[in-house]
């Protein structure tokens, strides 16, 4: 059974949301970053190869930690937005929702809504976290099983 500490499982959470992937060396313990390309257009993958090398060669030891899906994370503005108490901005929330692009209207709206940028943040890193703790509940689940 894995066991992560807060601290692990908030940087790995912090780092999904960021654009990483994120690995768990269930031997060392330790947590390697990679750079998801996928969402990286242009970036240098030279620039990475020690830590792919790395990690094609402990690849049995490791448990890859998943970002959240794109309806996962829709669900997660929705959510957001639901719980606003201020029916101004939350129109304006599910507004952004239902055009087209709806992340990146989200986000400008969130960016000049004043104190609720900081409520979305805050209400994200505890879904984030939420998110890589059923994964790892899902892992040892598995390891259960196996």
């Amino acid at each position: 059974m894995i066991k992560l500490t807060d601290q692990q499982i908030k940087e790995i959470a912090d780092n999904l949301d960021g654009g990483m992937k994120c690995f768990y060396n269930k031997r060392t313990g330790e947590i390697k970053l990679l750079l998801d390309f996928d969402n990286w257009d242009g970036a240098d993958e030279e620039l990475w190869e020690e830590e792919i090398k790395e990690i094609d060669e402990h690849w049995g030891d490791l448990i890859e930690f998943e970002k959240m899906p794109s309806r996962e994370a829709f669900q997660l503005l929705v959510d957001f937005a639901e719980s606003v108490d201020n029916s101004g901005l939350q129109d304006r929330l599910f507004n952004a929702l239902n055009r087209s692009k709806p992340f990146r209207n989200f986000k400008w709206q969130i960016d000049n809504s004043g104190e609720y940028r900081q409520r979305w943040f805050e209400f994200k890193d505890l879904r984030y976290i939420e998110w890589v703790k059923e994964q790892l509940d899902d892992h040892n689940r598995i390891d259960d099983i196996e």
